[in-house]
């Protein structure tokens, strides 16, 4: 189970690099997800959940802007490996296999950054513009974050 929902994290990373940190850290803060004794802990800190929050949101709104580059740069698909990867290794911790959810992370990450530009297009066609087929994106990472916070 646990590595499904590192797999999960990393597709909700490939669509939106800081919302699956958010919801980690809330998991990991709600003492969902036990990180208290690991070098992980900090995800739970008090001021964790809000900062990386915080930062998610301002990723919901960049995303919007016509200037923002495709999550296929190297940049940005690097920072969503990275969120991926981590938030993978974090929800493998516990169970003691931190390596195979970061790999499982990663891959999701892969998955979640080609299957949602991908799918982002294809709604931005069907709708005529793009800002409707992001803002379904942005509720689908939304609504996975909930589901990992809920499930862990």
């Amino acid at each position: 189970m646990p590595y499904g929902l590192a797999l999960l994290a990393g597709i909700m990373a490939g669509l939106r690099a800081f919302t699956p940190l958010a919801a980690v850290s809330w998991a990991a803060r709600l003492g969902h997800l036990p990180l208290g004794d690991t070098w992980l802990a900090f995800l739970g800190y008090q001021w964790t959940p809000w900062i990386f929050t915080v930062l998610a949101l301002v990723e919901y709104v960049t995303d919007q802007l016509p200037s923002t580059p495709s999550r296929k740069v190297p940049m940005q698909f690097g920072a969503r490996l990275v969120s991926g990867g981590f938030c993978g290794a974090a929800i493998g911790l516990p169970a003691g296999g931190w390596i195979v959810g970061l790999v499982a992370g990663l891959v999701g990450a892969v998955v979640g950054t080609y299957g949602g530009a991908a799918g982002r297009g294809r709604m931005a066609a069907a709708f005529g513009r793009d800002l409707p087929a992001a803002l379904i994106e942005d509720a689908v990472a939304v609504l996975l974050g909930a589901a990992i916070v809920g499930l862990l």
